[in-house]
This record gives structure tokens, C-alpha cells and sequence, in this order.
């Protein structure tokens, strides 16, 4: 009980979470002056003057101590001058708090504080104050009343009626609620509980607070509030997930679960807004944590629904680059980015992939593809395999196509000359191992290519072969011919017939190319005939890379490339019968891990 005339000066703290006005009204305080700090006045008119919800909610509770004060015999004064423009710039290192316990001073007051470290320093300078805790309030949040076990998220808007998404993802109604229209007033009433409850609740936050829009993330609850001048009219959307999957309630086949608990640690979860991107992260997450990994995530705002034992990290000083540097000394095992949106987020997404933490990350796109080529630009063109691994794309809640890249070197398909050989990311359908497309650096531009499969031989194909086939049949009259593109040919003849077709330095073939306009490999006819065995060869190095000669007569054909029988990659030929490795390569680290001589090295034709 504070005695007689007693004087108190409060902080914006103990204004804005209720506390102040929650002791007038229990008797704790009473017959006494309440001084308001001029300080704190203009800090939440300023607030206000700026659209943030706390500014609006601290000058109602001044308003309402004008109201309290005859019935509990209180005087409310406001003291203290007005801060300068410097003291506001330097809020953030306490220039207001200093001037709020000036007056304290001044006036021989008590100190009424929410703020800890405000009362800590307060009594280190001699002043007595008294620190007020927040206390949680069981207050009935008017919202909970839209939601039902079926509401996926809640749309209320000035001058409009409630709306709702009623169903699960993918198949959901747009519903309205009631014919009534909102009120701007009932619509502030809903978002001051909102904000008090975020002020004084441990299981609300508020996640982000600019001018015109405000997000808290209550329980389960993700609440948008926005107001002008961000949007024309005051409007709140509540989201609330209405399911949490293990992967065990999607159908994930055999290899896929193999594929995530052994080798993806560069997962990406596509989709568009509403496919259920984050509920299957949150799956993946659980399901690394049950098998004994060290899980964090990285939100904002945080709203995973994942295991207690996995703890959510925002921005740190509104960067998620800064939250990496406390990332990694925590060291997880795997952290779940939710919504890699901007360039420092795919930076940051890459930097913390390439440390070595596994990482799953969420991207908005209409397909696997498009999610991709998001990290193109922001990261090098080169490094992206060693980022991603597997991209999964996600529609109406259930996982659709998985993509699984890797770089390899090679000639770009559709491209001739053996020469052309370069870096390549590949990206192939994880179902089938089918190729779908090429990434490679074409002139100065990277490029996405699909590759298209060749299903039947048109018109105008056949009629070039047999052309082909009739020129060459004066050398071999069993010659086979291969159409490898619109400007290559293969021709596959006796041994004997070599010598002649080729002619002295390869003049001979020369002019036959010169006469047909199209480039032709020669190759002896029995040379692919038995793919099973492996070709001799002879290994050498340069400065660069690994060279394995094969000989002439196997230019420009495909093989795979296999040590102690584990695959490494596939090649193409060129024009000297030699494959060349770059030593910087994937395929020249692995050759050296696992070959202890040539002799383990085998090296098989293809088809093509």
C-alpha cells in the first residue's frame, strides 16, 4: 500500500502491458500522483503518429488513468521536458530511460517499471523502484470465435464481411462467416488483445512491428495485422494449421525415404502458397530429430509446429546472416529455413550447406524447376549441386515431382563437337533417373536447356541415313549409319574398310564430309557390339587433368566410367579417342579415392 501523497513515476513499459492501471485497481496504489515522464507521452505518440498498435494502446491507458483517478483519489501530471531529436535517435541505448529516472529525481519519486534492467539501474543510482512483472492474462481473444477444426486461416477486413478457408490444402472453400459487416472500431478491439496478449504472454510473440503492419505468432496462431498506410484498410488474417504430419502420412517411397535419411543434406521444399511447403518441413524436421539429430530452424516468424527439443530461431538484428554466426556454434546436424524469399537468405542458405550443416529449405514456386532457378544469380552457377541435392515439390499437401541434380563434365546434349565439353548440372526426374534438363554457362549467360527424348526416327531422318548408307556401301556393303543429330553421323563399318574411308591424315574423310555437309564418326562395326566388356586403354595426366586414351576409333562416343565397380560418371569420347577428367572435378576425387592402379579403373560403351 503506498502511503499518502506519495508520488510515482511510471515508465512506457508498465503503461503498455497494463500493469500500472492493474494496480490502481487492485488498491495497490492510491491517494497518490502519478507522474507521466513528458518523455513517455511523446515516445507513444510517436509510436502512434507511425500506425505500431503499442503507441494507440499506451495513450488509451493514460486516457483510462484520467478516468480512474477521483474514484481512487490519484493525481495524474505530466512533468519533465521533451526530448530532442538526438534523444530520440538514441532510444535504443536507453537516452529515454535515462530522462524517466531524471524525473524520478527531480520529483523524489518511485520508479514503476516493467522493465528489469530499467530497475536494476534505477536502484544502482540510489532511486527506489518497484518492478511490476507482467503477468499473464486470461483474456478471451474475440478471434478464437471464427475458428472451428476445420478453418485453415481467417480474413477479416474493414467494411467486409468474415471470410474463411474451410478444408486442408489443395482442397479447401472460401466461406463467408456472417453477413454482418466489419467496423474499423471491432476490428482495433480484436487487434489490442492481440498485441496486449503479445505484451504479456509467454506463448505469444511478436514477430515483426513496422509502420502499418504488425505479425504475432499466438500458440499456433499466425496473425497479420496490417492497417494504412501499408494497406487501405485495416484488415487482420489468421492462420491456423489444422494438421501435423509425421512423413509416415505421405506416400514417400522406398528409395525417396532411403534418399532422405542417407544422402540429402541439401533438401529444397517447393511449392506455391497454401501447398503445404511448411507442414512438410516440419515433418522433416521431427523425422531428423527422432533419429537422434541436432535440429534448429530458422523462421520469420516462427511458426513451425515442430518438436519442443528443436528450438526456432529468428533474425537476429533483422538479419538471418547473423543468426548463421550463433548457428554455428551450436553446431546442428540439420536447420530448417523457413521461406528463402531474399538474396542474403539464399547467401546465408548456401554459406551454412557448404560448412557442412544438412539443410532443408522452403521456396515459393509454381514447379521444382522454378526453384532452382531461383538460386541461380545469387549463388555461383557451379557450387549449386553442392547446395541442393534434391528439390521436392509439394501440391495440394502431397509430394509430387523430386528432382536430383548433379554436376558432371561433359558436352551439353544437343552439342557436336566433343570440345564443348563443360561443366554441366544435370538434373534428373529422382523416379526414373531420366534427364529433363541442362544447366550450363552458354557465351556469357547461364541456361536452363530440357532435354527432350528421341522417340521415333521422322521422315526426313531416315531418308539422310539410307543416303548415307548408299554412299558408304561401295566401302562395306553391311555399313550401318546412326543419325547422332542434324549436322553428326555415326558410320559403323569392317575394320578392313577403315584404312580406305579415313585416307592419309584423314583427307579422304575430309572431302566425304565436305560432299555430304554433315560430320561423320568412323568407327569399326564390332567396336559397341559387346557394351559388357570394358575397353583397354592407357592412362596418363597433365597439369589439369586425368586422360584415359581409348582410341581413335571410339570419337565422340558415350561411355560410363566405373572403379572396382562402383559407377563415377559418364563421358563422352573426343575427337582423339581420349576422355579427359578435370582434376578439380567430382569424378577426378573419386577416381583417386577409390583406384589404387589403372587396373581399377573400367571404362564401358554406351548406346549412345
Amino acid at each position: 500500500m503506498i502511503k499518502d501523497l506519495s508520488k510515482i513515476v511510471s515508465d512506457t513499459s508498465i503503461i503498455i502491458n497494463g500493469q500500472l492501471v492493474a494496480q490502481i485497481e487492485s488498491g495497490n496504489i492510491k491517494n497518490s500522483e502519478i507522474i507521466i515522464p513528458q518523455a513517455v507521452l511523446d515516445e507513444l505518440q510517436s509510436q502512434a503518429s507511425q500506425k505500431k498498435e503499442h503507441g494507440f494502446i499506451g495513450l488509451e491507458v493514460i486516457k483510462k488513468l484520467k478516468d480512474l483517478a477521483d474514484k481512487f483519489g490519484l493525481v495524474i501530471s505530466i512533468k519533465g521536458s521533451h526530448p530532442t531529436s538526438e534523444d530520440i535517435r538514441m532510444a535504443g541505448s536507453g537516452r529515454i530511460d535515462a530522462i524517466i529516472k531524471d524525473v524520478a529525481k527531480q520529483n523524489q519519486a518511485i520508479l514503476y517499471t516493467s522493465d528489469n534492467v530499467q530497475h536494476l539501474v534505477a536502484q544502482a543510482e540510489g532511486l527506489e523502484s518497484i518492478f511490476v512483472k507482467p503477468l499473464s492474462k486470461n483474456i478471451d481473444l474475440e478471434f478464437l470465435k471464427f475458428f472451428d477444426s476445420e478453418t485453415m486461416s481467417v480474413h477479416l477486413k474493414e467494411n467486409m464481411s468474415p471470410m474463411a478457408k474451410k478444408g486442408k490444402p489443395g482442397s479447401f472453400v472460401l466461406t463467408k462467416l456472417s453477413d454482418e459487416l466489419l467496423s474499423k472500431e471491432y476490428l482495433q478491439l480484436i487487434s489490442s488483445q492481440i498485441l496486449e496478449t503479445a505484451t504479456i504472454n509467454d506463448s505469444s510473440t511478436l514477430e515483426i512491428s513496422k509502420t502499418g503492419a504488425s505479425v504475432v505468432q499466438y500458440n499456433d496462431y499466425r496473425i497479420a495485422i496490417t492497417h494504412p498506410p501499408f494497406s487501405e484498410a485495416f484488415e487482420i488474417t489468421i492462420v491456423h494449421p489444422i494438421v501435423k504430419l509425421t512423413l509416415d502420412d505421405y506416400d514417400i517411397s522406398e528409395e525417396l525415404m532411403k534418399r532422405f535419411s542417407d544422402r540429402a543434406e541439401g533438401i529444397i521444399i517447393s511449392g506455391p502458397p497454401g501447398s503445404g511447403k511448411s507442414t512438410l518441413a516440419s515433418s522433416l524436421a521431427d523425422f531428423y530429430y527422432h533419429k537422434g539429430k541436432i535440429v534448429k530452424t530458422f523462421e520469420s516468424p516462427r511458426d513451425l509446429q515442430v518438436n519442443p527439443g528443436i528450438t526456432q530461431y529468428t533474425k537476429l538484428d533483422g538479419s538471418f546472416d547473423n543468426s548463421a554466426d550463433i548457428l554455428l556454434l551450436v553446431r546442428p546436424d540439420y536447420t530448417i529455413f523457413d521461406e528463402v524469399r531474399r538474396r542474403e537468405d539464399f547467401r546465408t542458405f548456401a554459406d551454412l550447406r557448404l560448412t557442412g550443416v544438412g539443410m532443408v529449405g522452403v521456396v515459393h514456386a509454381n514447379s521444382p524447376l522454378d526453384a532452382i532457378q531461383r538460386f541461380i544469380g545469387k549463388i555461383e552457377l557451379g557450387i549449386i549441386p553442392n547446395v541442393i541435392d534434391t528439390v521436392v515439390f509439394v501440391k495440394d499437401g502431397q509430394i509430387g515431382k523430386i528432382y536430383d541434380l548433379e554436376l558432371v563434365v561433359k558436352v551439353p546434349t544437343g552439342m557436336t563437337e566433343s570440345d564443348l565439353a563443360r561443366p554441366v548440372i544435370e538434373i534428373r526426374n529422382f523416379a526414373d533417373n531420366v534427364l529433363e534438363h541442362e544447366i550450363y554457362t552458354f557465351g556469357e549467360e547461364n541456361v536452363i536447356v530440357p532435354v527432350s527424348k528421341r522417340t521415333q526416327k521422322v521422315g526426313i531422318e531416315k531418308l539422310a541415313e539410307d543416303k548415307i548408307r548408299d554412299y558408304f556401301k561401295k566401302f562395306d556393303p553391311a555399313v550401318k549409319v546412326e543419325i547422332l543429330s542434324e549436322n553428326r553421323a555415326r558410320v559403323m563399318v569392317n575394320k578392313n574398310s577403315m584404312a580406305s574411308i579415313i585416307g592419309k591424315g584423314g583427307s579422304n574423310i575430309n572431302e566425304i564430309e565436305k560432299l555430304l555437309k554433315i560430320h561423320i564418326d568412323v568407327v569399326e562395326k564390332t567396336s559397341h557390339s559387346d557394351p559388357s566388356s570394358p575397353l583397354s586403354f592407357t592412362f596418363s595426366e597433365s597439369k589439369t587433368a586425368l586422360l584415359l586414351n581409348v582410341g581413335r576409333e571410339y570419337s565422340s562416343m558415350h561411355a560410363d566410367l566405373y572403379v572396382n565397380d562402383n559407377y563415377v560418371t559418364s563421358v563422352r569420347v573426343g575427337k582423339k579417342g581420349e576422355i579427359m577428367i578435370p582434376k578439380r572435378s567430382e569424378a577426378s576425387r573419386s577416381i583417386v579415392k577409390l583406384a589404387s592402379s589403372q587396373n581399377d579403373i573400367q571404362i564401358f560403351l554406351k548406346d549412345s
